[in-house]
C-alpha cells in the first residue's frame, strides 16, 4: 500500500505543479501562461465524456490498434521464427526485412495513400508496421537464444519438428516475444496517432489535431490525456497477458541489499594476526604460488 500511495502522490505532486505554473502564469524560460490549468482540462474533459464524438473518436482508434497490433503480433512471431530457424528463410527475407526496418513507420503514409483504397485500411497498415518489427526482432533473438539441449532430448524422445516447436521454441521464446509486444503496442501508438493526424476522420489523433487547428488549447491536453491513458492501459494489458502465459517461470522479488555492520577490530583482535604476519612471512607467497598451481 505504501507504493500505492507513492504512485499516487507523485502523480498528485505533477498535477499540482502544473496548477501552480499556470495559475501564476510563470514565464521564466518556459511559456507556462500559454498553457491551460488543470482545472480547464478538467472542465473540457468532463465536456467531451458526454459528447458522442470523443466515444466515437475512442472506438475508432482502439479498433485501428487492435486490428494492427493482432496482425503484427501474428506475423511477426511466425516470421520471426522462421526467420530463425530456416537458412533459407533468413537468406530469402533477411536482407529485405533489414532494409525496411529503418524506415519509420510514419513515413510510409505516403506509400499507404497510394497503396489502400481507403485511409482506414491506411491507418490500419501503418500501425501493423509499426509493431511488426520489434516482435520480429524480439522473436528472433529469442529463438537464436534457445539452448540446442532442450531440442535434442525431444529428438532423443521420438518427437519431430512441430513438437519442438509447440514444446521447445514457442515456450522457450515467450517472455522475450512478450518483451517485443510490449515495445510494439507503445510504438502503434505513437504511429496510429500520427496517422490520424495525417489522413484520418476520425480517431483520438484526428480530433486532437483538430482541437488544435482552431486553437482550443484545453481539448488538446485532453487528447493527450486520452492517447497516454490509452497507451497505459493496452501496455498492461499485454503485460499481464504476459504475466499469464509465462507462469512457469520463476519469479523473483526485489529485496534491498543491506550493508552489513562491521564491528570494530580491537587491539586484542588484531595483535595474533600481526603476530603470525611477523612469524610467517612467506605465507602470503605460499598460497599465491599454491593458487597459480
Amino acid at each position: 500500500m505504501g507504493r500505492y500511495a507513492l504512485r499516487v502522490g507523485a502523480v498528485a505532486a505533477a498535477l499540482g505543479l502544473w496548477q501552480l505554473l499556470t495559475g501564476l502564469d510563470i514565464d521564466l524560460w518556459l511559456r507556462f501562461s500559454q498553457f491551460p490549468t488543470v482545472t480547464d482540462v478538467a472542465h473540457a474533459f468532463a465536456d467531451r465524456l458526454g459528447g458522442a464524438d470523443y466515444w466515437k473518436d475512442l472506438t475508432d482508434s482502439l479498433t485501428r490498434i487492435a486490428t494492427g497490433f493482432l496482425l503484427a503480433a501474428v506475423l511477426g512471431v511466425a516470421v520471426g521464427v522462421l526467420v530463425a530457424r530456416s537458412p533459407l528463410a533468413e537468406d530469402l527475407l533477411g536482407p529485405l526485412l533489414e532494409m525496411i526496418r529503418p524506415i519509420p513507420a510514419i513515413a510510409l503514409v505516403p506509400v499507404a495513400i497510394l497503396l489502400f483504397p481507403s485511409n482506414e485500411q491506411g491507418i490500419v497498415f501503418i500501425t501493423f508496421t509499426a509493431a511488426f518489427f520489434p516482435v520480429l526482432v524480439s522473436t528472433r533473438h529469442s529463438v537464436r537464444a534457445l539452448t540446442p539441449v532442450w531440442e535434442e532430448a525431444v529428438l532423443t524422445m521420438g518427437g519431430g519438428r512441430w513438437r519442438i516447436l509447440g514444446s521447445v521454441v514457442l515456450p522457450g521464446a515467450l517472455p522475450g516475444i512478450f518483451g517485443g509486444l510490449s515495445v510494439g503496442i507503445g510504438v502503434s501508438w505513437i504511429c496510429v496517432i500520427s496517422a490520424e493526424m495525417i489522413s484520418g476522420q476520425y480517431g483520438v489523433g484526428y480530433r486532437t489535431w483538430q482541437d488544435y487547428t482552431i486553437v482550443d488549447y484545453p481539448g488538446v491536453f485532453v487528447g493527450m490525456v486520452t492517447i497516454g491513458l490509452l497507451g497505459w492501459l493496452t501496455s498492461t494489458a499485454v503485460e499481464l497477458a504476459g504475466r499469464r502465459l509465462t507462469r512457469w517461470l520463476p519469479r523473483t522479488s526485489y529485496v534491498p541489499a543491506t550493508r552489513p555492520t562491521p564491528r570494530p577490530l580491537t587491539p586484542a583482535r588484531r595483535a595474533p594476526a600481526a603476530v603470525r604476519r611477523t612469524e610467517h612471512p612467506s605465507d602470503t607467497e605460499e598460497a599465491r604460488d599454491e593458487h597459480l598451481v
